[in-house]
């Protein structure tokens, strides 16, 4: 079977996973695109034989389209995925899943409804190979129980528009859905701290931030955010356990001495380091599709926890760094919980 996919959101994020699509991942084609921008939803169909449709409404419902890539601005989320499950087609959803919690709660309730999950929300570091293989150790149990995470996300720099609750928002969101499937744990409560500013930073950012968690377990989780580091795109992750530790590991370089020096290059840019975690989220969404099983990437449930644990994350900055309790409901057991 190939599914056909629509793609609501034709921005640089839709264009690079339509392309990932149709020439990358085998299965698929794309059908119907849609966007805000309708010259830009008609370019990006005419390039890969799609049909460029009104609205999100219409591709969702048209009988080309089996299952449906939301990657439009993100208040906008919630409607699309909604809609596809109200038509009963699997959605996969860049994060944010929806940028409240409530509307979040929303699509939960309708999946719940529904009666079998549909939604696949687009945390992708769950699919990379050094995270898989951490996850693979810890859950051996060889290392005792974790205690301690060490984590950092630094960006090279960011545009004028970013701002300091994006650095929860946009990007410690990353760390905050990898680390609680790492744990097999939730976060309980956040606090974020911020240290002498980079003067590299735009006058209206809080960078560097310092984000501190912690698990219903008593994990202990730092996570340094760094969004104008200047050297690269770097991502550190280290689980301290009882009896040993086990570390992210870095992509693989070549090395290189010259000039009296011996270095490696440093990536740029997050596609450049994620763009196989890309492949293989997409390649396994794909296939379950196909097949018309569940999705087993990220859950409706894990875009809500993302969210509200963001949100606590933003109220703590905003309070000049007091401990913030995250207020999550109680995980449904058809998401895997006791509720």
């Amino acid at each position: 079977m190939t599914v056909r996919v629509g793609v609501i959101g034709a921005g640089m994020i839709g264009q690079d996973h339509i392309r990932r699509l149709t020439e990358v991942v085998t299965g698929a084609s794309v059908t119907a695109v849609t966007d805000i921008d309708t010259a830009r939803a008609a370019e990006a169909a005419a390039r890969v034989g799609a049909t460029a449709l009104p609205t999100g409404a219409d591709l969702i419902a048209s009988p080309d389209v089996d299952a449906v890539l939301v990657t439009s601005w993100g208040p906008t989320h919630a409607e699309h995925v909604l809609g596809a499950i109200a038509a009963g087609k699997p959605a996969f959803c860049e994060k944010p899943l929806a940028t409240t919690a409530e509307d979040c709660l929303r699509i939960v309730e309708a999946e719940r409804a529904h009666g079998r999950r549909l939604v696949q929300v687009g945390f992708m570091r769950r699919f990379d190979a050094g995270y898989r293989q951490m996850k693979e150790v810890l859950s051996t149990g060889s290392l005792g129980a974790p205690l301690i995470v060490h984590c950092a996300h630094r960006n090279p720099t960011v545009p004028e528009s970013y701002h300091s609750a994006m650095a929860a928002q946009d990007t410690a969101v990353h760390e905050i859905d990898v680390l609680r499937w790492l744990l097999d744990d939730e976060i309980v409560s956040a606090q974020v701290v911020t240290p002498r500013a980079t003067s590299k930073r735009f006058a209206h950012l809080k960078d560097p931030q310092i984000m501190i968690f912690e698990t219903s377990g008593g994990v202990r989780i730092d996570l340094e955010v760094f969004v104008n580091c200047q050297y690269g795109y770097d991502i550190q992750c280290e689980v301290v356990g009882e009896d040993g530790l086990v570390r992210l590991p870095d992509p693989a370089a070549v090395g290189i001495r010259t000039a009296a020096r011996h270095g490696t290059g440093v990536l740029q840019d997050w596609k450049d380091r994620f763009a196989e975690a890309f492949d293989t989220e997409f390649r396994e969404w794909v296939a379950g599709v196909a097949a018309g099983a569940e999705p087993t990437g990220p859950s409706s449930w894990d875009g809500y926890a993302a969210t509200v644990i963001t949100d606590a994350a933003v109220r703590s900055l905003e309070t000049g760094g007091e401990r913030v309790t995250v207020d999550m409901k109680p995980r449904p057991a058809f998401y895997g919980g006791t509720a």
